[in-house]
């Protein structure tokens, strides 16, 4: 019997190893991972400079602490902030902690300017972690049940729905900071329209808002930029990176810019763990990768791919709600509860995620080819096919 406390619905497969976008579990079957690890291992499995970098560091430094310089966090901020146009990063562990970090300065901010009980608006649908301050953010009911009560201070609007914060803007003057996500992973692959986010980030800078961008799913590359805000050109004032940075090694980042930067000074927050050595060397391998290997260029063409390929597949289909996305970040949308599609897809041979309840989730490593792109299509469409027949 395990002592692993059961918080995850787990399927029973358990993998040994991994090359490339494939997996083998402890019969030696393969799979093709077009989830990985939900968006965290950005290179793939094995890839040979992440395995390099992480050896080669874990054979000087592992870990130090945040009370001596670390030159490679330095390094690590530096490539943050040349990719963002931002000023200063604080690392962490996760992106629950990354959005705790943000969380904490939108307060501080608006206590810097006088307003004793800061509010900050959040979106319906939003998933921001599962600490208490950011399970609050987080516009999911069945996450927070049990848990109440919540931390108070988030007034929620509807996910892209400008006319909503103008109408809090027009009265309450309570408001520091709007937190989203420029596309939702958890609530199900949402995009946020360019004109949205343009109209969003004027209206934070005539109210003097933070504008904070949850970047942990969406961020490095994966959606063809190296933020999912670049597609718009809305650089945020605080911006939230984890998953992918360091592609499986645990690091979290709060990054932040114009009059969110300097708020925090010696003692304002920490991090026992974050931005070591290891997870450093990890984060600088990735974004070394992505700009060899162009790997942006191709998550935009095999997301195109794999978009097209399952909407020609799935043509005509009744049950087929929407197929959308941004690079290699897609979802498929059915017009009917689906979760059990994650354990036939494992079955089949491929790994994916079920979210919202009935939209089918891939987040391929972003060293996808367009022939796995085939092979993936040719799985998944005529699975979904047989769903909406059969049930």
């Amino acid at each position: 019997m395990s002592h692993v406390m059961n918080t995850y619905a787990r399927l029973p497969i358990a993998f040994t190893h991994g090359e490339g976008v494939w997996m083998y579990d402890e019969t030696g079957k393969r799979y093709l991972d077009a989830l990985s690890g939900i968006a965290v291992n950005t290179l793939g499995h094995n890839h040979p400079r992440l395995v390099k970098a992480i050896a080669d560091q874990a054979g000087k430094l592992i870990h130090t602490s945040n009370l001596y310089r670390i030159p490679l966090q330095e390094q690590l901020s530096d490539r943050i902030a040349e990719t963002s146009g931002m000023d200063e990063v604080f690392f962490c562990n996760s992106g629950c902690e990354a959005n705790e970090a943000a969380i904490k300065l939108a307060r501080m901010y608006g206590h810097k300017k006088g307003i004793e009980l800061p509010h900050i608006i959040v979106m319906e649908s939003a998933f921001h972690g599962r600490t208490m301050a950011t399970l609050s953010a987080t516009g999911n009911r069945k996450a927070q049940a049990g848990f109440e009560p919540l931390v108070q201070g988030f007034i929620r609007v509807p996910y892209k729905d400008i006319d909503a914060i103008r109408k809090i803007a027009e009265h309450d003057h309570s408001v520091v900071a709007v937190m989203l996500e420029m596309i939702q992973g958890e609530g199900g692959v949402n995009v946020a329209d360019e004109t949205f986010q343009r109209e969003l980030r004027a209206l934070c800078d005539d109210k003097g808002w933070l504008m904070m961008c949850d970047e942990v799913q969406c961020g490095m590359g994966r959606t063809g930029k190296w933020y999912g805000w670049q597609h718009a050109g809305t650089k945020p004032d605080v911006m939230t990176l984890a998953k992918g940075l360091a592609s499986g090694v645990p690091i979290g980042a709060c990054v932040t810019s114009g009059k969110a930067a300097g708020l925090f000074g010696p003692g304002n927050h920490g991090s026992t763990f974050g931005g070591n050595p290891l997870a450093c060397a990890a984060g600088l391998a990735t974004f070394d990768a992505i700009v060899d290997e162009k790997l942006m260029d191709n998550a935009l063409a095999i997301g195109d791919q794999i978009r097209k390929g399952m909407a020609e597949a799935l043509a005509g289909v009744a049950g087929v709600v929407d197929i959308r996305g941004r690079g290699l970040m897609i979802g498929i949308e059915l017009d009917r509860p689906c979760g059990g599609l994650m354990a036939r897809a494992a079955e089949q041979g491929l790994l994916l995620s079920v979210t919202a309840d009935r939209v089918i989730r891939l987040l391929p490593a972003l060293t996808f080819t367009a022939e796995e792109a085939r092979t993936l299509v040719g799985m998944l469409a005529p699975m979904v096919r047989d769903f909406l027949a059969n049930g």
